[in-house]
């Protein structure tokens, strides 16, 4: 697949390209972190039997010093297609598909690296990734490097209609499940255009507050003490109105008796915006299972060494992420394979 849908303009790139490809494919199930790390693969037996010749690290910096837009982009699209075969061998007929951006700290001078939301260090240069899993076969779907002073659902909805372009022959019941920073009226339009539905926080705005707080609204106590209401409403710049989920929590005694006395200050609110049919204790309990996602990432970056690994160029860094996530999916396949044959001749299903 990748000697057929990556292609270079320059031909000698393209003949040396797969021997290039699989070394970092390689690099990357072992967590390098530095391309000289590569040269802990150059004895493996493994490694020479399926003829991979593993270059000194100089080399294979300038060969990723030549993925353009161009050609990330034809390395988005193959993960595309590796993780629809993992889908299709899944036979799932709905999916979670959760997006969720991370920010990684940068210390040199790389291209895009600019200030932007940087928790790990403040005022420091840093890229914005964004990511893209399905949390049922837990593997990656999508994603890509954005410049550090990106906002979070930037491009996100565009994004979207990528994946549902990849997505709409399967005939599947895809949910997408997304935190505040994707509480956006052109996602949600986006998403309702496919029919696709949706779980999303929302954001708490002082008009939706203000609703919840009003002494007439009453909040039902589920079976595990969740209090939870619901509203149908539109904010100012929205189009039409929708509904939304609220969830209460009373707050740390210390914090109540710095209340004042009006109604509703001793809880946090929290919202969540959605299209689907799911009871309102539903709704909360199905979006507390993003942190799932979370892990996703967390992984991705210790175990696949995700943002660790970075060169000068931009789009040098943006194919190594591709590359990075490719293994994953690889992995995940590898991952299905070993459970199908494990579960033959019974009932149980990967990933069920």
């Amino acid at each position: 697949m990748i000697d057929n849908d990556l292609v270079f303009d320059n031909v000698s790139t393209n003949k040396i390209k797969m021997n290039h490809i699989k070394t970092m494919l390689c690099g990357n199930f072992i967590g390098i972190d530095k391309l000289e790390r590569l040269k802990l693969l150059q004895s493996d037996p493994l490694i020479n039997e399926f003829n991979i010749s593993i270059k000194e690290p100089e080399t294979i910096s300038s060969f990723l010093g030549n993925f353009s837009y161009k050609t990330t982009q034809m390395l988005r699209e193959i993960n595309f297609k590796v993780f629809r075969k993992l889908l299709r061998e899944s036979k799932l007929k709905s999916i979670t598909i959760d997006i969720d951006s991370s920010v990684i700290n940068v210390e040199g001078h790389q291209e895009g690296a600019v200030k932007g939301y940087n928790p790990k260090k403040l005022g420091n240069n840093c890229y914005n990734l964004q990511f893209v899993f399905c949390d049922e076969i837990k593997a990656y779907l999508t994603g890509y490097v954005r410049s550090g002073d990106t906002y979070t659902s930037n491009g996100t909805a565009e994004m979207i209609k990528e994946i549902m372009a990849y997505l709409k022959d399967e005939g599947l019941e895809i949910t997408f499940r997304m935190d505040s920073g994707y509480f956006d009226d052109k996602i949600l339009e986006t998403i309702e255009s496919f029919g696709c539905t949706y779980v999303i926080k929302g954001k708490e705005y002082p008009t939706l507050v203000a609703q919840v707080t009003d002494p007439s609204i009453v909040f039902i106590t589920g079976e595990e003490g969740r209090e939870t209401t619901e509203l149908t409403t539109a904010l100012n710049t929205w189009d039409k109105a929708r509904r939304f989920v609220v969830s209460r929590v009373l707050k740390d005694e210390k914090d109540r008796k710095q209340m004042s006395f009006l109604e509703g200050e001793e809880y946090d609110y929290f919202f969540f915006v959605t299209n689907t049919e799911l009871s309102s204790v539903e709704v909360v309990e199905f979006y507390e299972k993003r942190g799932n996602c979370e892990n996703y990432i967390k992984e991705a970056k210790y175990d696949m060494a995700v943002g660790h690994l970075l060169l000068q160029s931009f789009w040098a860094n943006e194919a190594i992420f591709q590359l990075m996530m490719l293994a994953t999916i690889c992995f995940c396949c590898s991952l299905w394979t070993l459970q199908r044959k494990r579960n033959i001749g019974s009932k149980s299903k990967p990933f069920g």
